[in-house]
């Protein structure tokens, strides 16, 4: 039944008892409202004692709303409940996005409207004050809820920067001992990093170049590893640790017979972002702690070769394919490669058009086992094209092929993989 009134109530005076009938009940309501937020927002755990902080944060913030609707206390004169700001930083360090916190206020916010609006209804009043009174809680929860909104939105991003810092560096000076064999301790390492090592293991480097890099490289390095574990098959996220802003390693659990398809991950590049676009080097599928060592060890030769040869059309190297292996080994002192390949080589080794095709046709040639038409037809070209190339090329060595055909296949792969750096410049 409605309350019986002697006097007519002011505005003040009716948003006052309002708010002091609903004061008295802080606890049942603050309850109401954490279980209606736990239930329409999925990212907020319905139990723990991080469950029991989100109650006194609704009920610190609940308090303060009334505290500034009895006694019309302005807004920038009241004090952020301590437990709000516990509770944002305890979502920010278990990853749950700030717009689920956000979504929480706006909730909240409806949620006590409501039930203001009912005891409302249960006062006797003429409709000119009563929706005076609506109006009055409307703007002061309003503006209770995007104050507080702004200093918990800068705990939470000041809170998640700093755990995502401290788990970053935790994570990447695990790795290192586990890289440099200064732990043995699978599962405290498994739990540090948020990997599992027993495992088989595709390991990579992504990269940019230095003057292309980006603050926020890094997340454009981890959705490339996201989109390339999707294309591996690959059902748990891969370890992304950064190295500097311009480069990063990846681990991805995979199966032992796993195949990546490089034009496929080239095309996918392209679809996170840019530019610059990442560069990928990967490693060889390896499994347990041993082959997470190994396949990062291939992936770190893979990328010496990729930087090497410097060919923007060429984003993806691995290690399995042909010929990398040696490049990597030939890669290390290029000095000593570039005047060998020149030695070996002659003028075959002239970086022009006309001389790529030659050292191309002649490479394929080696690797067909010398056919002239299983050569033409990887090439899709005539048979008599293909000899008219190989006698070409002869022609620069200056000596037929037969003559230390090791060496000059050796020179060949160098050339493919290290391109101008060992190349002779044509002026």
């Amino acid at each position: 039944m409605p309350d019986l009134m002697t006097e007519p109530l002011t505005t003040a005076a009716l948003v006052e008892r309002v708010a002091a009938s609903l004061h008295a009940r802080v606890g049942d309501l603050s309850n109401s409202m954490r279980e209606r937020l736990s239930t329409r927002i999925e990212e907020l755990e319905n139990g723990g004692a991080i469950f029991e902080l989100l109650y006194a944060s609704i009920e610190g913030n609940v308090e303060n709303i009334f505290h500034l609707l009895r006694h019309d206390i302005d807004v920038d004169n009241v004090e952020p409940p301590s437990a709000a700001y516990e509770y944002a930083r305890r979502l920010a360090q278990r990853g749950v996005p700030v717009s689920a916190l956000v979504r929480a206020y706006r909730l909240g916010q409806q949620h006590l409207l409501e039930n203001m609006f009912v005891e409302f209804e249960r006062v006797e009043v003429d409709p000119a004050t009563r929706a005076a009174g609506f109006e009055k809680v409307v703007a002061v929860t309003f503006d209770y809820i995007d104050w507080i909104s702004q200093r918990i939105v800068t705990v939470y991003e000041s809170e998640r920067e700093r755990w995502l810092a401290e788990q970053t560096s935790a994570r990447a000076g695990r790795v290192e001992d586990l890289l440099e064999g200064r732990t043995a301790d699978v599962d405290a390492a498994e739990q540090v990093i948020g990997y599992r090592l027993r495992v088989p293991h595709l390991g990579a480097v992504l990269w940019v170049h230095e003057t292309g890099a980006q603050q926020d490289q890094l997340s454009r390095f981890t959705r490339a590893a996201g989109t390339i574990a999707e294309h591996l098959g690959s059902t748990r996220t891969p370890l992304v640790i950064a190295r500097d802003r311009a480069s990063a390693w990846a681990w991805f659990a995979v199966r032992e017979d796993v195949v990546p398809d490089l034009d496929v991950i080239k095309s996918l590049l392209g679809e996170v972002g840019g530019p610059p676009v990442p560069m990928v080097a990967l490693g060889r599928p390896r499994s347990g702690l041993d082959g997470f060592r190994r396949t990062h060890e291939e992936a770190m030769k893979a990328q010496q070769v990729a930087m090497v040869r410097d060919e923007p059309t060429h984003p993806v190297t691995s290690f399995g394919e042909p010929g990398l292996k040696v490049a990597s080994l030939l890669a290390n002192d290029l000095d000593t490669t570039r005047s060998w390949v020149h030695d070996t080589l002659g003028d075959l080794a002239r970086d022009d058009d006309h001389h790529e095709r030659l050292r191309h046709t002649l490479l394929l040639f080696f690797q067909h086992e010398s056919s002239y038409t299983a050569t033409a037809e990887a090439m899709l070209m005539h048979k008599n094209s293909v000899k008219y190339r190989i006698a070409s090329a002869e022609k620069a060595l200056g000596r037929p092929i037969s003559t230390d055909r090791q060496a000059i296949e050796l020179a060949l792969t160098a050339c493919d993989w290290l391109g101008r750096a060992v190349l002779v410049p044509v002026s």
